[in-house]
Order: structure tokens, then C-alpha cells, then sequence
């Protein structure tokens, strides 16, 4: 994941083959296919033992994916060698299977049939929609007695074999297929990076049922250890009843605790100068930001993940009094990691600062691309405005202009850019036109808006009505990781955020 697509090279570990016309002979391919990958075994992504089911791909479509990105990746980290995966049947969810399992595509025809006109259009209509989906198609491979014949015939940008080629299927599975990212790929990625290095963290909200849903799926797929505070026995009945499993989690009563006086006596000491007295630190222990917060200072875990029924400031105002910002930070900001198919981006800052001064928004340039190569993008770094280079003037303008001189003081290597429209910034053609000479605009990795207005909407547009996943809100500048959710978080929100939570506890 080191260009601006998040795309990785790897070798045809599996390949997965589709049909345009239902041919009756698939097998003869997956037999003469795994042939040609030297004896590879077979896997069925819909219907098989470890795949999704017909109806999870009818009723809950993503649900499916994420099963069969799932078993595809788990098979290949137990087996060695190739795999040929088997087709829903649905041409169209064929080719999502494949990118998100990140497998080279083989387009089945029968031969009898592909001499006319209308049969090689369904072909090349069939290459349009892998395209679509940024899906890699090895070749369209022809089925019957007249295959190969009628492979003679096809003028495709695709080779197109007969299926008892064998020397021709054995070249076009000898290609490299290009890995692209996806939201089911990232998500998979994320989940095993935390898993390797196995965190403690603590979730403060145990009287929510998404906070529940979300510890009964972290533990049982052992992604970190967990702390949930609350009431253990009601945590417990409410799980039970919700039908989840959360015996594996620590779970702690701030309200009883016998953490609760050394922690005010230690908050009292930190807090003396602004008057904060024994009584009144014992008080706020009371807090679960609070309490969580020094469990975090005390070494008990490893980092926290709050919001989900709380607002951000209550999840970062302990955090800054107690964990406070790192020597290199002068404030906390956000990134969110925005996933789409065949893009991985960082947008900051889309949560903390509603209006940064220019030298924050310098930093927040600096701290953003170092969190973004944390999880492997090539950061370069666009200051985004409504202005490209010295089209405008004004104060917002201006502001960015002097958050870049920032940046650049801060970070000389860094590569930052800016003022850039969003479309220079993403868009090579654009760029050409308005910066040419820039080294980020066209290929942007990682986007610092001007002010809150402008991040959490455009994170949310990009979210809602451009099919992004984002992960975040992952905070920025303090000495140990404390991450805010928001309070409108999914399930998988909460997981993701305790995934990031944990890669950033384990320094990786």
C-alpha cells in the first residue's frame, strides 16, 4: 500500500472465474486451470464451507464480501500455492468478489456460441463491468468443440483461449495481477495488524448495546484484550440477553473500584496548580473518561476508545490534563482513513479543531502524513482551500498559504502542496492545467481541509454518497492513543476504531 491507489503486487495467488452465459462446462475450466497453476486447490466463494451463503449475497451483499474476503485471506495465510475460487453466478458481484479478494479473473464463454456478434458484445460487456470494478481479467477463456476456432475470431485487449490450451491458460495465470485496496481488504488488514500484537484497551461505555455487540466480536476473534467499564452484573445480563459473549472481558466498576483513590490522589497531585483539590479529584474519578483515562496513565491498558454516548470533548478534555500531548505536538487533532475501491486517502482534520490558526494547520500537515504512513499511504500532503496556487487572495487563503510555510519549516522532505482545489489536488489533468510544477497536486494521498466546516462534511459526502469507508475519527498529538467515536458509530465503527487503537498502542 505505498502509491496513491494502495495497490500492492502480488503473484496470481488466486484466480477467479465467471461465466457470461452460464456455460454448463465450468468444470472442465477449474479442472484444466488448476492444471495450469500447477495442482491448485479450489475454493467456492458462495455456497462452500468457509464461503458466504445465496441469501447473505441476496439479502446483505457487503455482509458476503466481508465472509469471502475473510476466508480467501485466511486460506491463503494456511496454505501455500493457488487457489481457483468459483463465481456467485452474478457477473457483475463476480467481479467485486475478485477485487476485494484481490484475484485475477478468468471470463468463461461457450465456444458454439461466440461466433455471433451479440455474444462477443456480452463479452466485451462483461470486460467493461471488471473494468468498473477494477477488476483484473487474465483472459477470456472459450468452452466447446468450437472453442478454438472461434477464439481466432475475437479482437479483445484480453488474450482469449481455448480452455484445452493448455500452454495458453499456463501464460495467462503466469501474470501478475495487480492487488487493488479495498474497504472489505482494508478492514481484513486492519483486524490482522492488531491482532499480531495483541493490545489492552479499554471501553468505557459498557451500558451501550453497540459497545457490547462490538466487545463479543473483538474477543471472539481474540483482536486485543479488553477492559468494559459499568456495572459488571448488569453488563453481563444485558449481554446475555442481546446474545453476546463478553466473559472474556475484564470488567470494572469505576463507581467501586480500588483504583478509584489512588488515581484522585494522583489527579489531585497533577492538577494542584489549577486548585483541584483531594475531594474534588475523587469526584471526577467518578467520570469514566476520567477513570479510563488514568487507567491509561497508570499502565493498566494500552489505550481507550470512547463517544459512542459522549461528546468528543468529554472523550479528550482527561486526555489532554492527564495524558497530554506529545513534545513534538502542540495541540490534538483527527485523521479519518477514507477507503474506496482502488483508493486509500487520509482527511484531516475532520473532528477536533473548528478553526486551526495557521502554524495547527502546519502541524496538523505533519502529523497527518506521519498517521497516514502508519497504515502505509505514500503521504503527500494537499492544503486544500477554495483556491489553487495564486488564483486567490483573502484571509482564509492567506491562512492556508501560511499553514504551508509551516509545514514545510516543520517537515522540509514532507511532500505538501497548497492552496489546492480538490479537484487539482486528486486529478492529474486538472492539475496540469492550474500546478504544474507541484510534486503533490494530481496525486494527493492525504487532504488537510481549512477548518471543521469543511472536514466533516466533506469526510461525510465522500462517506455517504461516494460509498467510502471511514475509519476514524484516529486522534493525533497525545503521548498515549485515546480515540473518539462518534455517537451515531456502528458496530463496526467501534471495531475498526479498537483495531486502529491497537495498532497505535503497539507502535507499529
Amino acid at each position: 500500500m505505498s502509491d496513491k491507489n494502495a495497490q500492492a503486487s502480488t503473484n496470481n495467488s488466486a484466480v477467479l472465474i465467471t461465466s457470461v452465459d452460464r456455460a454448463d462446462d465450468l468444470q472442465d475450466v477449474i479442472t484444466a486451470l488448476s492444471e495450469a497453476l500447477g495442482g491448485a486447490r479450489c475454493l467456492h466463494t458462495v455456497g462452500g464451507a468457509h464461503g458466504a451463503t445465496v441469501d447473505q449475497v441476496v439479502v446483505d451483499p457487503e455482509s458476503a464480501l466481508d465472509t469471502i474476503v475473510s476466508a480467501v485471506e485466511a486460506d491463503r495465510a494456511a496454505n501455500e500455492g493457488a487457489a481457483v475460487l468459483t463465481g456467485s453466478g452474478n457477473l457483475d458481484f463476480d467481479f467485486r468478489i475478485a477485487t476485494v479478494a484481490g484475484a485475477g479473473v478468468i471470463v468463461v464463454a461457450g465456444g458454439e456460441g461466440c461466433h455471433t456478434e451479440a455474444a462477443k458484445a456480452r463479452v466485451r460487456l462483461a470486460l467493461s463491468s471488471a473494468a468498473q470494478r477494477h477488476s483484473e481479467v487474465l483472459a477470456v477463456v472459450l468452452t466447446g468443440e468450437e472453442a478454438a476456432e472461434a477464439a481466432k475470431t475475437f479482437e479483445l485487449d484480453v488474450p482469449v483461449v481455448a480452455v484445452d490450451d493448455a500452454e495458453g491458460l499456463r501464460k495467462v495465470v503466469s501474470r501478475e495481477v495487480t492487488a487493488v485496496m479495498t474497504p472489505q481488504r482494508f478492514q481484513w488488514w486492519l483486524l490482522q495488524r492488531a491482532k499480531a500484537d495483541k493490545r489492552h484497551i479499554v471501553l468505557p461505555e459498557g451500558d451501550d448495546d453497540r459497545i457490547l455487540e462490538a466487545a463479543d466480536y473483538l474477543l471472539r476473534e481474540d483482536i486485543c484484550e479488553l477492559t468494559i467499564l459499568g456495572d459488571p452484573d448488569p453488563m453481563k445480563a444485558r449481554a446475555a440477553e442481546l446474545g453476546f459473549d463478553i466473559d472474556a472481558a475484564h470488567l470494572w466498576n469505576p463507581q467501586t473500584s480500588e483504583y478509584v483513590e489512588q488515581f484522585a490522589e494522583q489527579f489531585a497531585e497533577m492538577r494542584k496548580a489549577k486548585g483541584v483539590t483531594l475531594e474534588q479529584a475523587r469526584e471526577t474519578m467518578q467520570d469514566i473518561s476520567y477513570f479510563a483515562t488514568m487507567m491509561i496513565h497508570n499502565g493498566l491498558v494500552d489505550g481507550m476508545v470512547s463517544g459512542a454516548a459522549h461528546t468528543t470533548a468529554h472523550t479528550i478534555r482527561p486526555s489532554l490534563q492527564i495524558i497530554k500531548t506529545k513534545p513534538s505536538a502542540s495541540t490534538v487533532s483527527s485523521l479519518f482513513l477514507m477507503v474506496m475501491d482502488n483508493s486509500l486517502w487520509g482527511f484531516a482534520d475532520c473532528a477536533v479543531l473548528p478553526k486551526p490558526a495557521p502554524e495547527q494547520l502546519g502541524e496538523i500537515a505533519v502529523v497527518s502524513a506521519e498517521t497516514a504512513a502508519s497504515f502505509g499511504i505514500d503521504a503527500r500532503v494537499a492544503m486544500l482551500s477554495y483556491s489553487t496556487g495564486a488564483s486567490g487572495t483573502g484571509e482564509d487563503v492567506d491562512r492556508v498559504k501560511a499553514g504551508l510555510a509551516k509545514a514545510k519549516e516543520l517537515a522540509p522532505d514532507l511532500a505538501v502542496d497548497g492552496p489546492l482545489q480538490f479537484d487539482a489536488a486528486i486529478d492529474p489533468s486538472v492539475a496540469a492545467k492550474k500546478m504544474p510544477d507541484s510534486s503533490v497536486a494530481g496525486k494527493a494521498t492525504v487532504f488537510v481541509f481549512p477548518d471543521l466546516d469543511a472536514g466533516n462534511i466533506g469526510y461525510k459526502i465522500a462517506q455517504r454518497c461516494g460509498g467510502a469507508l471511514a475509519i476514524g475519527p484516529i486522534l493525533q498529538g497525545l503521548n498515549k492513543p485515546v480515540n473518539d467515536l462518534s455517537r451515531g458509530a456502528t458496530v463496526p465503527d467501534i471495531i475498526n476504531t479498537v483495531a486502529i487503537t491497537a495498532i497505535q498502542a503497539g507502535g507499529n
